[in-house]
């Protein structure tokens, strides 16, 4: 499986748009290669380079099989991020660049998971049920 984006290349920077410095939207994703067996896919993204240690940007679950996540799209169910939304909160790093990983896992059922879980939550659910997963990493560095 793998996972890339319209706007931004792997390891490259993410355009201010999808940023706090802009319309703080997704990026569109495009996802090749899904597994057939695949019943749900979930997305966490994430910035490991925080000052506090890791920090949720977005976590989706329950998104129906699709090769395309569309800008601003709202694919699936929403768990609270560490911004404490229900929503994607884009890359505002206090300084310096941070790597933004967008994890996308193929899943053998759907999770039986409420609105506003944790990553915690999230990843104990899906233990077990993981068929195959990929990342898309992208940069960010405040001007």
């Amino acid at each position: 499986m793998k996972l890339a984006s319209f706007d931004f290349e792997h390891e490259g920077y993410i355009p201010e748009k999808f940023t706090c410095d802009g319309e703080d939207v997704s990026p569109a994703l495009m996802i090749e290669d899904i597994p057939e067996n695949t019943k749900r896919l979930a997305l966490i993204v994430e910035d490991p380079d925080a000052p506090a240690g890791t920090w949720i940007h977005w976590l989706v679950f329950n998104i129906h099989v699709k090769d395309v996540i569309e800008e601003g799209e709202i694919p699936g169910t929403q768990g609270i991020n560490d911004f404490r939304k229900l929503e994607y909160g884009g890359p505002c790093p206090p300084s310096g660049t941070h790597r933004y990983f967008f994890k996308l896992y193929a899943l053998d059922e759907k999770l039986d998971l409420k609105e506003g879980c944790h990553k915690k939550d999230l990843l104990k659910a899906m233990e077990g049920h993981i068929i195959e997963e990929t990342e898309l990493i992208g940069l960010y560095q405040r001007k």
